[in-house]
């Protein structure tokens, strides 16, 4: 594994068992996320994001079976930790769920921030013990130092009278202050990789800026890697590094974020891209809608997922297409466009 990738992510496939049947939620997914990179992981609702995410953490339910590689090339040293006496390569995938290694590895070298945060946090505990259990979990502090190291932590991300509201239950806090609660409970262990799925989500518009600037400054102040899982081509065009496109279980295009916005080559990409509203814009150029929906993962076709409802669609789509890397690292996963743009 390349040591400048904190993750590498090989040929993963998760399916879940639903009855009889057994869908595909993730179809041969392989990604690499740099070290002190942002990686922006793009697409419509269902097409495997979150399912990639939950993998990676071990955190599938018990009808949910995932095969590959997930890599993690721990540096050795967290944001503001020690280094680690084992610094060599670890296949999360090889590890049982009740791994205690994979617990260890668990919201202290890897952390997740989720969609909801009200349906994340316990309601019954304060926040205070909440974020002061997982440094628990995983340090030999004492528990005022916990407490103090989380008081700090609120301090940073902007919550007034941090002391005061460790107090507090969930329900007394507004939605953007819970986001910053569960960035807090991620980042409390001075992790290398944060994973945020859709941390936005459930946010107005202006608290949506607020955290996503937070998690920039906090990003470039602890030196964490970020996969940031999102629909919004908005916030990965601000915050990403890299950006993957996922549609129906694959990464359909990848590549910097100037390859995927500069010179998008898949037309799943380029539909997203003409989609987004474009401020300034004042109505010169009409937003294009992707015509049809997601298909039924159960029920995908044996070519292309994406040929139904491409305007690009040829014969050959009806087989699936190879992957072409083009300069730079550029990936595209298409017939019709594996050397040029349509954009």
């Amino acid at each position: 594994m390349n040591a400048d990738n904190v993750l590498a992510i090989k040929d993963l496939h998760t399916s879940f068992t639903v009855g009889r049947r057994v869908v595909k939620a993730v179809d041969g997914v392989s990604v690499e996320v740099r070290r002190g990179s942002i990686l922006g992981l793009v697409g419509e609702s269902g097409c495997g994001k979150s399912v990639t995410a939950h993998s990676i953490m071990q955190l599938l339910p018990k009808n949910g079976q995932a095969s590959g590689q997930i890599i993690f090339n721990p540096a050795g040293s967290g944001a503001g930790q020690t280094p680690a006496a084992d610094k060599t390569p670890i296949d999360l995938l090889s590890m049982k769920r009740t791994d205690r290694r994979l617990r260890s590895i668990r919201g202290k070298k890897i952390s997740m921030i989720f969609q909801d945060p009200m349906s994340s946090l316990n309601p019954v505990y304060t926040v205070g013990d909440q974020i002061i259990e997982n440094i628990l979990t995983h340090e030999k502090v004492t528990a005022l130092a916990a407490r103090e190291r989380a008081v700090k932590m609120l301090q940073t991300l902007s919550i007034p009278k941090a002391a005061d509201r460790m107090k507090d239950y969930p329900h007394q806090f507004s939605g953007g202050m819970k986001q910053r609660v569960m960035i807090a409970m991620g980042l409390i262990c001075g992790p290398e990789l944060l994973i945020a799925d859709e941390p936005t989500t459930a946010l107005d518009v202006t608290i949506q800026a607020q955290i996503l600037e937070l998690l920039r400054e906090l990003k470039e102040s602890l030196n964490f890697s970020v996969v940031l899982i999102t629909h919004n081509m908005g916030i990965v065009a601000d915050l990403a590094d890299d950006i993957a496109v996922m549609y129906m279980g694959k990464i359909v295009e990848s590549g910097s974020k100037e390859d995927i916005f500069l010179r998008p080559g898949h037309p799943y990409t380029q539909a997203l891209l003409k989609s987004v509203p474009v401020l300034g814009n004042h109505g010169k150029k009409m937003l294009k809608p992707i015509r049809g929906n997601t298909p039924d993962p159960s029920e995908l076709p044996e070519g292309c997922a994406f040929a139904p409802r491409c305007d690009f669609c040829k014969p050959e789509c009806e087989s699936q297409p190879p992957e072409t890397v083009l300069e730079g690292g550029h990936k595209i996963r298409c017939f019709v466009n594996a050397g040029g743009s349509n954009a």
